[in-house]
């Protein structure tokens, strides 16, 4: 198998019982991470990542997956506001690519529209600090991300 990407959908009945997902924003300038629990209800910010060249963005990323043990990641597609995709989702897209090459992990793309507006938003009524929101979104927008798809999976393990 070459492509590894999937969708949500499909990930789900390749996922074993348990195992912890990583939730993926990435930007241009940061990755932010985060991680879900091994029975997969909660994401969790883990941190952020400093991008810079793409061998050692792949390579912390790669010891952050063996050391939580991943099982797949889920990453945020930046689409613009009418579904269609830009520079950031192509971008997005190609470091996957990259990433996949090196790495035996399945990844879904997951619609991450308005995450950051929507975590700054809350950092906002927190009140928290420029300094601390700066410090703390790309890794907050990453868990956003994780617990949508979270809340997808376990709605197709147990429809109504």
């Amino acid at each position: 198998m070459t492509d590894k990407r999937t969708t949500v959908e499909e990930l789900a009945a390749l996922l074993p019982a348990k195992g912890r997902l990583m939730g993926l924003d990435v930007g241009t300038k940061t990755i932010g991470l985060a991680l879900s629990d091994v029975e997969r209800r909660l994401a969790s910010p883990l941190e952020t990542i400093r991008r810079g060249k793409f061998t050692s963005d792949a390579e912390r990323l790669g010891a952050l997956v063996a050391q939580f043990d991943i099982a797949a990641l889920i990453v945020g597609l930046p689409l613009n506001m009418d579904g269609s995709e830009g520079p950031r989702a192509q971008a997005t897209r190609a470091f996957m690519r990259n990433l996949g090459a090196r790495f035996a992990l399945r990844y879904a793309f997951w619609d991450e529209r308005l995450s950051t507006a929507a975590v700054t938003r809350e950092l906002l009524a927190q009140d928290a600090s420029r300094a601390k929101r700066a410090a703390v979104v790309d890794r907050m927008a990453a868990a956003y991300i994780l617990q949508g798809a979270l809340d997808r999976l376990r709605r197709l393990a147990s429809p109504v």
